[in-house]
């Protein structure tokens, strides 16, 4: 069952993956407040409080159903935008029950329904027959006899769908002077000028295990921050993935597959296998002004599930999951002639709110984040800020 979202879209079939339970909202502040919740807080305590005094002020979505049933291939930001016009403030009106296992955990077949509570809109959960399923363990002092094991079958959802940071994760890379001068390189190629896939490369500074998978990068353009004109870093664009074959200096890789021809001097970096999918959609704690520095394949015009380059990062309060605006620049119009055929004046026209992202990836001043929402097109040094 398709369902036309206000903001993300049609929600999408994708594999089943866990939303770990891990994912806490003891990093999730309140937009109103500001404010940190302290460290340790219980689930219940971190939802009570965001909800005190904020919940009722959240835009529900008008055409919000009243009951909806989680279906394989949903995401939390997809069902967000079910019941509210900014899926971002879904923890504010998350409602907890405590009689059911593991319940800020949503799973296909359980059960949403909005109500309202002393005028405050909140979220309640009724488990669903495929989704209440727990591994009987014996405890020791029972006697055992055959059974069935029963486990979950069907993963909860996930904050946004796995293939839309998949490729991301494995190719996206953000390289600085420092880590580049560490890595293996390629120094040599075996009987070629250029390499591709099927090609052996011989890499020098190679500590590797023979069988392991690696990405060849190459040190693409400076990224620099607009505001101070630093070099923050440099895009690691992406060549291709091989197989360790032999060890020594130099080792051989295998180029398995590439999305470019490899060249001596290009890096070799270990493959992430570690694809991060518990994002909490957050508006960050700290008040954030940025700029879009770069986009990942170099493309002018940006538009949904791209991913692009911030010039902030965790040193200004960025978490993976925060959630900004994007904000085209002031245009100015006009400055032909008025009416009296005068040259007139230009004018500034109103600032134009055009899309919003998540931080996916941060690092200390710069960080990866995808485009969840375009109303218009967005391009590079276009202005990111907190939630409005």
């Amino acid at each position: 069952m398709n369902i036309c979202l206000p903001y993300a879209g049609t929600i999408r079939s994708l594999r089943a993956i866990t939303l770990a339970a891990a994912v806490s909202l003891a990093t999730f502040a309140s937009a109103d407040t500001g404010q940190r919740p302290a460290a340790g807080l219980g689930m219940g305590a971190v939802l009570a409080t965001a909800q005190s005094g904020t919940a009722a002020d959240i835009p529900v979505n008008p055409q919000h159903p009243d009951r909806y049933v989680v279906e394989r291939g949903d995401t939390l930001w997809d069902i967000a935008g079910l019941f509210l016009q900014d899926p971002w403030y879904w923890p504010e009106i998350w409602h907890v029950n405590q009689q059911i296992n593991n319940p800020h955990l949503i799973y296909p077949g359980d059960v949403l329904s909005l109500v309202y509570v002393d005028g405050q809109p909140q979220i309640r959960l009724e488990r669903g027959a495929r989704a209440d399923r727990t591994i009987q363990r014996s405890t020791g002092d029972e006697r055992l006899s055959p059974q069935i094991r029963v486990e979950e079958l069907d993963s909860a959802i996930q904050a946004i769908a796995a293939q839309d940071i998949a490729v991301f994760f494995n190719r996206g890379t953000l390289l600085d002077k420092r880590t580049a001068k560490k890595l293996p390189y390629v120094v040599a190629l075996r009987d070629h000028l250029i390499a591709g896939a099927g090609h052996e490369v011989f890499i020098r500074n190679m500590r590797g295990t023979v069988g392991a998978h690696y990405n060849v990068v190459r040190r693409g353009e400076k990224l620099i921050d607009p505001d101070d004109r630093n070099v923050v870093g440099y895009q690691g664009i992406f060549i291709g993935e091989g197989t360790l074959t032999a060890t020594g200096n130099p080792a051989t890789l295998f180029l398995n597959d590439t999305a470019r021809e490899a060249y001596e001097g290009d890096l070799i970096m270990e493959v992430n296998q570690d694809i991060p999918l518990n994002f909490f959609p957050r508006p960050p704690a700290q008040s954030v002004s940025g700029r879009i520095i770069s986009v990942i394949d170099g493309v002018s015009r940006i538009g949904q599930f791209q991913t692009v380059v911030l010039n902030r990062g965790t040193r200004d309060g960025l978490e993976a999951g925060s959630v900004l605006q994007v904000w085209a620049p002031v245009q100015k119009v006009g400055g032909r002639y008025s009416i009296s055929r005068k040259k007139a004046k230009k004018v500034k026209l109103p600032r134009e709110m055009v899309g919003t992202l998540m931080v996916i990836k941060p690092y200390d001043r710069v960080s990866y984040a995808l485009i969840m929402e375009a109303t218009s097109e967005i391009r590079v040094l276009y202005d990111v800020k907190n939630p409005i």
